[in-house]
């Protein structure tokens, strides 16, 4: 399906990676929780990535490619679409290393991503009413103002750079049955199947998408990607459509790709609470719901949930907690 040229990352591409990053990010810790074990007739842990600087994943990505950018490149600026946590990303690399930056949002994008963007320096536009709106008008200033854009999925050096928490995964725990990981434009779930396959290749990768925002789901099932209609109230899922870069490679390496409800993320955000007390933002708290749906599948195995990120807004927990 890779017909835009790319290279497929390497495992040693994202252990480069994590030697380039570390000095700008966290080793997030691997905690196992009797709640959910007992819960989920399991042996259960959770990365938390939601522990991470910014408070997601993203920024391992955003960090590993504009370090590898040149100086002209540098100098150019960046600008991104973004529901907020790539966005995040890529600004707090372009202050890193001394680069402007623009971040285009959707209206309506959560306030607590935006206003981090911002404060990290970059200039925030809003524009459309979903992320593909976003993205069209984030191209448009890059080829009118001469910036670098970063795709928020057709980047190698994003999944590089996400690799890196599944490359701590393996190297913090051992035996692990089966890794759970949300998928929105895919780029962590990629790299967690790259890690994986070569650091432990018993262990299956299961991706997890929201059920209204299934792009992602039915391109990986057809091998053809279409736009979907999108109402998941989880921003790092929502998106349209999916990207050829990264479907491409999750159809030959994932192992299983389940859809959840709103709902059951919003119950998986509350169990989160509930049982590590830790806030959980929607994406991240889809492979929680998906577990629990796949309950007789998971029974007395070592399960990993990735918490891809914990940027929820004090509107968002009240509606999930009432």
């Amino acid at each position: 399906m890779n017909q835009l040229n790319l290279a497929e990352p390497t495992i040693d591409d994202i252990l480069n990676a994590r030697e380039a990053i570390k000095k700008y990010v966290l080793h997030t810790p691997v905690r196992h929780y009797p709640i959910l074990s007992q819960l989920l007739d399991a042996d259960v842990w959770v990365k938390h990535e939601n522990f991470q600087l910014l408070g997601a994943f993203k920024v391992r990505g955003g960090v590993n490619l504009v370090s590898q950018m040149s100086q002209e490149e540098l100098e150019s600026g960046f600008v991104t679409a973004s529901s907020g946590n790539h966005g995040q990303s890529i600004a707090y690399a372009a202050r890193t290393f001394g680069a402007a930056c623009t971040v285009v949002l959707p209206e309506g994008a959560n306030p607590a991503k935006a206003n981090s963007i911002a404060s990290l320096g970059a200039s925030v536009i809003f524009h459309g009413d979903v992320f593909e709106r976003s993205k069209e008008r984030a191209e448009e200033i890059a080829k009118n103002d001469g910036m670098r854009f970063v795709h928020p999925a057709n980047e190698p050096a994003l999944i590089e750079g996400v690799g890196t928490y599944s490359v701590e995964i393996h190297k913090d725990l051992k035996d692990i049955d089966v890794l759970m990981v949300p998928v929105g434009a895919g780029s962590g779930a990629v790299g967690s199947c790259i890690a994986t396959d070569t650091l432990s290749p018993s262990t299956r990768v299961i991706g997890v998408q929201s059920a209204t925002a299934p792009a992602a789901y039915h391109a990986w099932n057809s091998g053809t990607i279409k736009t979907y209609p999108m109402s998941t109230v989880a921003e790092g899922l929502a998106t349209e459509s999916a990207y050829e870069f990264t479907i491409g490679i999750l159809r030959k390496r994932l192992t299983q790709f389940e859809l959840v409800a709103d709902s059951e993320i919003e119950n998986a955000m509350k169990l989160y609470v509930q049982a590590t007390r830790t806030l959980v933002e929607h994406a991240g708290a889809a492979s929680l719901a998906a577990a629990l749906n796949i309950k007789d599948q998971l029974r007395g195995k070592r399960i990993v949930l990735v918490a891809s990120g914990g940027n929820v807004t004090v509107d968002q927990l009240k509606s999930v907690l009432v």
